[in-house]
């Protein structure tokens, strides 16, 4: 486990702005001002309207087929009954009897298949609409791949506050990266490193970041060891942090209990990032079988982002479609790799930009890999849950779970792709309004 449960950012940072600024460029403001009251916002108790932050709603899930992504068990006849935003009983209809309690609102399933809801594990929410839209393609919980300006800290108290508007939710800050750009306005902290001639390179640069990262109150803290993938201009393949570099920032977030997600893609790259201590490699189209031996080794998880090099490909632009067309390929092959030498494997989709991908998709490229159905389906339920600290919560529709539920139409062990398309998402026991309603 990489990141820990951590609690709300206290009323300290709150009254100095923090969520404030963040919910603005998020487009949140609004939504918390109604929902939370003056004592919460400044560091006191939530407001008790549909039960204060945290609490979820009441509903019976029944007569669909229930999966259980853990176990591959498939229970006919199921019934959900969620209370308060928890499950409190899953099972056949028969073996729960009168527990199914009377006068709570019923989703029928029938004819249809009930699984836990998504986690998309390299996501970036920079505004409330993209953390709605999230929900409504299947990710009831996420990690965000970093914001420019904190938006995904006010977008996480968006989801405790009210929950069916945006995805559980651990949050990156800002990325870690040599050239902060207007990042730097971000936080009055970070502007000092816009005298650095070579950017955010040394020790005490990398460490300031993070920082203040920790500061904002931050769940995981997110870098890069190459270039983007997504810019023409740039090669993915060339280094910006060495293995020193990398440590710095893992030894600086591990003094704050926090992990490390690393954007990657040269074998080099990736070798350096997994042996410098970081929790979880993304992208990584070209790590090689050494680095996969060390990340088994090591539990490092592997977040491939299948659905960003896969939109690639489908680019108007010349340099960025072949990009997408030679790394796709490679990438399925080290997703194989990776998934028979049992190297965890987590589902994020790292969309951005407003345009969200159903992490459904991302299950969907697994498979498409040669990763196996049910196996698939774990690395956006039970897997990617472990990987964000919340397997004892998210990734199943067990008795202590979250009330997360979707209802789709169809075997997703036979057709991974009906994950694409949810009838029906149900947030923390809120019913959300889909594409397909």
């Amino acid at each position: 486990m990489c990141v820990e449960n951590t609690p709300p950012p206290s009323g300290r940072l709150t009254r100095r702005g923090v969520l404030a600024g963040a919910a603005a460029l998020a487009g949140t403001s609004a939504v918390l001002a109604q929902a939370v009251s003056p004592a919460a916002a400044s560091g006191g108790a939530p407001e008790a309207a549909r039960g204060g932050a945290g609490r979820g709603g009441d509903l019976v899930v029944e007569g669909g087929t229930l999966l259980d992504p853990a176990t591959g068990e498939v229970t006919e006849d199921a019934v959900v009954v969620i209370s308060g935003g928890v499950v409190r009983a899953a099972g056949s209809r028969a073996r729960l009897g009168n527990r199914v309690p009377s006068g709570v609102p019923v989703l029928r399933a029938h004819g249809r298949w009930v699984l836990p809801g998504l986690v998309d594990a390299h996501i970036h929410l920079n505004t409330a609409a993209e953390a709605r839209d999230a929900v409504r393609k299947g990710a009831t919980s996420a990690r965000s791949g970093s914001t420019n300006f904190f938006q995904d800290i006010a977008v996480r108290e968006l989801a405790r506050q009210v929950p069916e508007q945006a995805p559980r939710l651990r949050a990156a800050g800002v990325f870690v990266t040599p050239d902060l750009g207007d990042t730097l306005l971000a936080d009055p902290e970070l502007a000092p490193l816009a005298r650095l001639r070579d950017g955010v390179r040394s020790p005490e640069a990398l460490r300031r970041v993070v920082e203040v990262n920790l500061a904002r109150g931050a769940d995981t803290v997110k870098t890069r060891v190459n270039e983007r993938a997504g810019l023409p201009e740039q090669d993915p393949l060339t280094q910006v942090y060495d293995h020193e570099q990398l440590s710095a920032i893992v030894a600086a977030a591990r003094r704050g209990g926090k992990g490390v997600l690393c954007h990657s893609y040269s074998e080099k790259g990736c070798h350096d990032a997994v042996t410098a201590g970081i929790c979880s490699l993304e992208h990584g189209a070209f790590v090689g079988e050494r680095t996969l031996h060390e990340m088994r080794r090591r539990g490092t998880y592997f977040t491939p982002t299948l659905t960003a090099i896969a939109g690639l490909a489908d680019s108007p632009d010349p340099v960025l479609a072949e990009r997408g067309r030679t790394y796709l390929p490679v990438l399925k092959r080290a997703v194989l790799a990776a998934h028979e030498l049992g190297v965890p494997l987590a589902a994020g989709t790292d969309s951005s930009g407003g345009a969200v991908d159903p992490v459904g998709g991302e299950v969907v490229l697994m498979h498409a890999a040669g990763v196996p159905a049910l196996d698939a389906l774990r690395t956006a339920t039970t897997g990617a849950a472990q990987l964000l600290g919340l397997d004892s919560t998210v990734g199943r529709l067990a008795r202590g779970y979250a009330g997360d539920v979707l209802v789709v139409d169809g075997d997703p062990l036979a057709d991974p792709g009906v994950l694409t398309h949810p009838a029906h998402v149900v947030r923390a026991g809120f019913q959300v309004q889909t594409q397909a309603a």
